[in-house]
């Protein structure tokens, strides 16, 4: 049964204020059941998570509205952060009491509450939110000169030419080591800055840079290191200084669930001089690791023997990555980090993340905290802990990925509807902050390019990883893929939150899982159309106060078409987007005499408080 007019926690009249509140705020609930149904009263029963408390509150009988039955009363938020359940109790004589959730009435206990996120209101910078983020992965981004290995940590092998294709297969032992190098470096990046001003980007978002002997980086070798191959701590320092004269801020990615088992804390291959875990129980990080049987038998992130876990939460581990004077996180901020995006958060304790976001606000009090964790990160639970993330001590924002999952059904053939509504429950469930501070996406270096994704649909991936290497999409897959990746721009620079482009989609780069969404940046052989899309964006981005901070307002989501407002500055913009293969009229509302598309400067006289569009298929408009 709908009982969306009974109560509908996304309505003001029904629930104010909206979504997740700060600690201590006055809640308002109204519920408007038919007069038929014979309620004599309503309760609302709130249990509250944290503190393993349940309320129940008498809503007082207001005069009935019509048909309606009216129950309006007040809840007091708890002054602690707490993630509170609630549902509505119906009495009526002599029957048992009906029970309203998320999923209509009920008449036991076993009712899907609805959400109140309620957080502690500490700062949130805002400029991450406002800006474009850029994802470089930096093996791949580009080379001032073909590196010489020798020296570095590992047994490295460098492509001499730039467009060579990538190492893919296991070897003898059936692991796939992702030794092969291309050379990409910090000077790369500093010679592209202006290429990255271009596109308005306002952070540059770096894939791990510590020493590490793998192209990925994520089995950190020494967290005080740039990785030989990329530069040096000076070159690091000189690109945050020439970024930062550009207007751009930097994001580090802080791998601290684990190290590489070739580390100077581990040091399983002898490498490093440092006396490692493995050579002795002596050595100052063997209490760092969990070992079932020293040295050969040890906790390892997902079981990858390379990628050994560390207890986070031992001292000498919090002394070197965080409290220390000159811990990884003061010293990499102090060295011209804005931010920090830590990755796999959901392993990282709740304690640890929230110090890391208190020594940051000590040490930098604008830099910014990130999560990587892909589900809706206000309610996720891991390892059976319902975790903290957002409710005000932890990060100040999260890696959007419902974002891109729900991006990417809508734009490969589903329903607007459902987009909107996925969108709304993370808008719901999210403090304001949070979520215009999320990350939005539509790929990055754990997932299928988005090119290949939408050019592709409804193929599925080949079935062998030489097949997926090999594969290279046909002009109409490609055509298709680039003009649905130019509606889904669109989408991702007029949402709340910063859009963020993995390196190289705004080129046209395709490719499969990893690690064939990490091939070379196509310089001098991009895709022109989609990258003066992407640049067009980005300047709209930074120009329009309304795709920034604007409030959102959907105004339309059927089927294929999906239309929302933004406002907010004193100005208005309207995003609208066509995925299906027909065009479509769309009547939107207009209070203007003319719209004008940003995108191709097309003007539409408005009528009676309405404009009316022919969206072609597969595009978009960006009306201002």
């Amino acid at each position: 049964m709908d009982t969306s007019s009974v109560f509908d926690s996304k309505d003001s009249s029904c629930k104010t204020p909206y979504g997740a509140v700060p600690c201590g705020t006055e809640v308002h609930f109204t519920l408007r059941p038919p007069r038929s149904e014979g309620f004599c009263s309503c309760t609302l029963v709130a249990v509250h998570e944290f503190a393993n408390q349940r309320q129940e509150i008498l809503l007082p009988f207001l005069p009935d509205e019509g048909d309606r039955s009216v129950f309006s009363g007040t809840f007091q938020a708890p002054a602690e952060p707490e993630l509170v359940w609630y549902s509505f109790a119906f009495d009526r004589p002599g029957s048992p009491r009906t029970l309203l959730g998320r999923g209509g009435y009920s008449g036991d206990d076993a009712l899907d509450s609805f959400q109140l996120t309620v957080y502690e209101p500490n700062h949130t910078p805002d400029w991450f939110g406002r800006g474009v983020t850029y994802q470089i992965f930096p093996d791949r981004f580009f080379r001032t000169s073909i590196p010489d290995p020798a020296g570095m940590p590992g047994d490295r092998i460098v492509h001499q030419r730039w467009d060579e294709a990538m190492e893919y297969l296991p070897d003898e032992s059936g692991e796939v080591r992702n030794r092969d190098f291309f050379g990409g470096s910090l000077a790369g990046v500093e010679k592209k800055l202006d290429y990255l001003k271009s596109l308005g980007v306002g952070t540059i978002y770096f894939c791990p840079i510590f020493e590490a002997d793998s192209n990925h980086r994520y089995n950190t070798g020494d967290y005080e290191k740039i990785d030989p191959m990329l530069g040096t701590e000076e070159d690091f320092r000189r690109l945050c200084e020439k970024a930062h004269s550009l207007g751009l801020r930097i994001m580090l990615d802080g791998v601290f669930n684990h190290t590489g088992s070739n580390s100077r804390y581990f040091n399983a291959n002898g490498t490093y001089p440092d006396l490692g875990a493995v050579q002795s129980m002596e050595s100052p990080y063997y209490p760092w690791y969990a070992f079932f049987h020293w040295p050969e038998r040890y906790d390892a992130w997902w079981g990858v023997r390379t990628l050994p876990a560390v207890n986070e939460t031992h001292p000498t581990y919090m002394e070197y990555i965080i409290r220390g004077g000159d811990s990884i996180i003061r010293r990499w901020l102090r060295a011209g980090a804005d931010a920090w995006r830590l990755d796999v958060a959901d392993e990282l304790p709740d304690d640890f993340i929230a110090q890391i976001r208190e020594v940051m606000m000590e040490e930098k009090p604008d830099s910014f905290l990130l999560g990587e964790v892909w589900e809706d990160g206000s309610n996720k639970i891991a390892y059976d802990q319902r975790r903290k993330y957002l409710l005000g001590r932890e990060t100040h924002g999260l890696m959007n990925y419902p974002f891109r999952v729900a991006a990417l059904e809508y734009l490969r053939g589903g329903r607007a509807e459902d987009f909107m509504e996925a969108m709304e429950t993370i808008r719901e469930n999210h403090p304001r902050p949070a979520f215009y501070s999320a990350m939005n996406l539509l790929g990055t270096h754990d997932t299928p390019r988005v090119l290949t994704m939408l050019g592709t649909c409804p193929k599925e991936a080949p079935a062998t990883r030489t097949e997926r290497a090999h594969y290279r999409m046909s002009p109409e897959e490609r055509d298709k893929g680039s003009r649905l990746l130019q509606a889904g721009a669109v989408l991702l620079y007029a949402f709340p939150g910063s859009p963020t482009v993995f390196y190289g989609d705004e080129a046209g780069m395709e490719g499969w899982e990893d690690p064939f969404n990490r091939g070379t940046y196509p310089w001098g052989r991009e895709d022109p159309v989609l990258q003066r899309r992407f640049a067009l964006l980005g300047r709209l981005r930074r120009e329009r106060l309304s795709l920034q901070t604007g409030d959102l307002r959907w105004l339309h989501a059927q089927g294929p078409v999906l239309a929302f407002a933004r406002d907010g500055e004193g100005e208005t913009t309207v995003a609208a987007v066509n995925a299906g293969p027909e065009a479509v009229c769309l009547d939107l509302p207009w209070s203007a005499p003319l719209a004008v598309d940003a995108l191709t400067e097309q003007r539409f006289l408005a009528s009676e408080g309405a404009v009316r569009l022919t969206l072609p298929p597969r595009d978009a408009v960006l009306l201002i």
